[in-house]
């Protein structure tokens, strides 16, 4: 950490127009940082030191508690002036609010050691000891601290935009004064903290996850290592490391049959159980062992606790009020919710982008669906794939039934076009509406830089397997038609009658919903549904590198 006060600091600790409120009476029964005898007056500076002076004084008491890292130094300046130097934390119920909170951080993921912890323990339980600059240094710290805790519940310790190139979702606002205005004129710090906590069910049963897999983690011997070297083993093949894959399945309760070291066979019985272990982590559920299933099944529980704070701080990210209506996919689970006054009143499966073309993660309001779409190529689809292909067989245009149409909005034909100019990747190329479009019979549509969308799809068996990072970026949804009824039920005019003659007429057509829907793309690979933690595959492999941050901030 940094040495922390500026000069102006030492000076703005003496310009209280009041001493910190001191408590009298005996610390040692006391629980530390909660402080129990009467609060006495306040006494007014009358002579202010000079900075240097305070500057003199103070490498003792900075000595004695660490080297203090302010958060927000340039908020405290601004909060106090404009209070005339008063201070805040006067009465002990505040103090104790604070502190608790700081202490239960830990529930969250926090770290309560971020938050001043330490000094604060040792200030409030002597504070009854403290002379006049100490107080006045704890007066600081506190408030420094509510800033600190406040702003990490709100939007997270660190800042997405920093981390990705593209980030979508925009940081959760707050008023950090304003909401420490509130809980002291409510006499409630508790609340006002809470106020900023995230709500969602997510993130809750993140929570209760959290809690269990800390006490696994604590509890934990050496795991059964299974050798990740050698070919997938199949049904009815023989392997040696079956029996240490039947041990290790049997330490995450997925086996709970005797263990003979000279069964090698991969017989029935433990092939649904690995299913079962597949199903639960978000692995292909194929019954094959291959290096996915035993890299899972290596995984520690203080692995898994890891993911879980990763996945708590990404839901301090993510809008606090999602909306009464919305659809949320969850990017890394190929699960798309559609969600009612906090009901989920549909769940899709979905197919998401690869790594090389990763679906964003942003939010943005729906505007309208179109049936029979057009496919408009997208520019990186049209620079690396059709571009390429059209240059080196002449028919392939036709086969795809693309369209192409200059920048004045012209349509060319194939013979029309140089493929070696530069001027064929300033072109527009559309797939006209068909059996052969990839977007399927519908797509809808919430206007955004990506050019991002939900749509269907002809290649519906892709649904069936578990792991479905194959698009490029869009989300194709499965029995979307379903999801775009359920978009249309406010207006009665456009019955199931009404949609398939639309659908019948292969015609474009484009309806404007009239209801408010937001689409959310998150990314979480980690969750409790029903009381069972679960996981999905880091498809985009991200939370090693979000952990790391988070231990080194």
């Amino acid at each position: 950490m940094n040495l922390l006060f500026p000069m102006k600091f030492f000076k703005f600790l003496m310009l209280f127009a009041f001493v910190f409120f001191i408590s009298c009476g005996d610390d040692k029964d006391r629980k530390p940082g909660i402080e129990t005898a009467k609060e006495e007056e306040a006494e007014v500076i009358e002579k202010l030191a000079s900075a240097e002076l305070i500057a003199k004084k103070f490498p003792g008491v900075l000595n004695s508690v660490g080297t203090i890292d302010l958060q927000h130094a340039n908020l405290l300046d601004s909060i106090y002036s404009k209070r005339d130097y008063t201070p805040i934390w006067t009465e002990r119920a505040l103090r104790e609010d604070l502190y608790r909170s700081i202490e239960r951080a830990t529930e969250d993921g926090l770290e309560p050691k971020d938050y001043h912890l330490s000094y604060l323990k040792n200030s409030l339980t002597n504070l009854s000891e403290l002379d006049d600059e100490e107080r006045s240094l704890t007066e600081i710290i506190l408030t420094d601290a509510f800033f600190a805790l406040a702003s990490d519940y709100n939007s997270g310790k660190l800042n997405p935009a920093e981390i990705y190139d593209i980030w979508g979702v925009e940081s959760n606002k707050i008023d950090l004064p304003g909401l420490l205005d509130y809980g002291v004129r409510q006499k409630n710090i508790l609340a006002a903290i809470d106020s900023v906590v995230p709500k969602h069910e997510v993130y809750k049963g993140l929570k209760r996850s959290l809690k269990e897999y800390r006490k696994l983690a604590r509890n934990q011997e050496d795991p059964t290592f299974v050798s990740e070297e050698g070919e997938s083993i199949k049904a009815d093949e023989k392997d040696e490391r079956i029996p240490n894959i039947k041990q290790r399945l049997k330490e995450l309760g997925y086996w709970q049959q005797e263990i003979v070291d000279s069964a090698i066979t991969y017989e029935k019985p433990l092939q649904e159980a690995v299913k079962k272990f597949q199903e639960k982590y978000g692995i292909e559920t194929d019954g094959v062992i291959g290096g996915g299933t035993i890299k899972t099944l290596n995984k520690t529980y203080q692995e898994r606790l890891e993911q879980i704070l990763v996945n708590l701080e990404r839901w301090r990210w993510y809008p606090k009020n999602l909306g009464d209506q919305h659809i949320v996919v969850n990017i890394a689970n190929y699960r798309l919710h559609f969600v009612r006054n906090g009901d989920t009143v549909a769940t899709h499966r979905t197919m998401v982008g690869t790594e090389a073309r990763k679906t964003p993660v942003f939010s943005e309001e729906i505007e309208h669906i179109v049936y029979n779409p057009t496919w408009t190529i997208p520019p990186t689809i049209k620079r690396k794939d059709v571009i390429p292909s059209a240059a080196k067989d002449p028919d392939y245009i036709s086969k795809k039934n693309y369209s192409i149409f200059d920048r004045s909005g012209n349509r060319l034909s194939t013979s029309e076009v140089n493929w070696s100019s530069s001027e064929v990747k300033g072109y527009t190329f559309r797939q006209e509406a068909g059996p052969a479009n990839p977007l399927g019979l519908v797509k809808i549509i919430y206007p955004n830089k990506y050019m991002i969308y939900l749509h269907d799809t002809p290649s519906k068996s892709l649904f069936n397997k578990n792991l479905r990072a194959q698009s490029s970026g869009c989300v194709r949804v499965q029995d979307v038609l379903d999801l775009a009824k359920m978009l249309l039920s406010d207006q009665p005019e456009y019955d199931e009658e009404k949609i398939k003659e639309i659908l019948d007429s292969g015609k474009t057509t484009t309806i404007k919903i009239t209801q408010k829907v937001k689409v959310h793309h998150l990314y979480w690979t980690a969750w409790n549904e029903n009381g069972s933690t679960h996981f999905a595959e880091d498809v985009y492999k991200r939370d090693a590198a979000i952990y790391k941050l988070l231990s080194a901030n």
